[in-house]
């Protein structure tokens, strides 16, 4: 049996990279996932994967950041299969500049889009997850089994980066977070967890010409490759196969643990 037969998935982020990655490799599973992003076309395209995996989807381009989005997400997921088993709080972008540099608009842009979209969305899953389980308790004793909250945070919120204050401000914002709700939720058997990639090929860390946004420059890129033990790049797909390990039941004991992605990279 698939590990995720049965289980209702929410995936932010969903529309490309890790995201995407995450919400096949659930619907390959066995989940129906509710695949979340703000671009309407990406998030159309990976629910058409999902389905062709082997998942049922429904698509969300609720913007999270605003967290009455937040609740219509959840709530339309409820609605559509009955239930909400896991949530992956993925969401995520980059805005790079050095910190002197650095202004308001930047720094509030990235905090909203990393932190502030997994703080909406994982409130929101309280009535479906932590409500859930108390109802459960009361009715038998001890939760029926245990749900799920995963985030992507980043190996760069342990070593920082250079030109990335916003972002990786925001990814340890994620581990406090992701902490503090393990230890909240545990008594409802809700597991709470956080992957953190390395370097990852997804277009944030593509190369990157000048005045481009998004991306990283070449020698960057380069010198990150030195210090990869396994001395490849990693895929989205390697991060997802570690949000499926911890949305499955192989990984019921496990909560308030941060699991790195990274290749064995130096210092991660």
């Amino acid at each position: 049996m698939a590990r995720l037969e049965g289980k209702v998935a929410i995936v932010t982020g969903a529309g490309r990279g890790i995201g995407r990655a995450t919400a096949v490799r659930f619907g390959q599973e066995g989940a129906a996932v509710v695949v979340n992003d703000v671009d309407a076309a990406p998030a159309a395209e990976t629910a058409s994967m999902v389905e062709a995996a082997g998942g049922r989807a429904l698509v969300s381009t609720d913007d999270t950041v605003d967290l009455d989005a937040a609740r219509r997400m959840l709530a339309a997921a409820a609605e559509a299969f009955g239930k909400v088993d896991v949530v992956v709080n993925n969401a995520g972008i980059t805005r790079d500049r050095t910190f002197h540099n650095m202004d308001d608009v930047l720094w509030g842009f990235v905090l909203d889009v990393n932190l502030k979209t997994a703080f909406h969305t994982s409130l929101a899953a309280m009535p479906y997850l932590r409500e859930a389980a108390k109802r459960e308790i009361g009715e038998q004793g001890r939760p029926a089994y245990h749900r799920k909250v995963t985030f992507t945070t980043s190996s760069a919120f342990l070593t920082g980066n250079a030109g990335q204050a916003n972002y990786t401000a925001a990814k340890g914002g994620i581990v406090g977070l992701m902490r503090t709700l393990a230890r909240e939720l545990g008594p409802f058997h809700v597991n709470v967890n956080a992957v953190a990639p390395g370097f990852i090929e997804t277009r944030l860390t593509q190369a990157k010409a000048g005045g481009e946004d998004l991306g990283i420059p070449e020698n960057v890129r380069q010198m990150a490759l030195l210090t990869i033990a396994l001395g490849y790049y990693g895929q989205p797909e390697d991060v997802a196969a570690a949000h499926a390990f911890l949305a499955s039941s192989d990984a019921d004991y496990i909560t308030g643990t941060v699991l790195p992605v990274t290749g064995g990279m130096l210092g991660a």
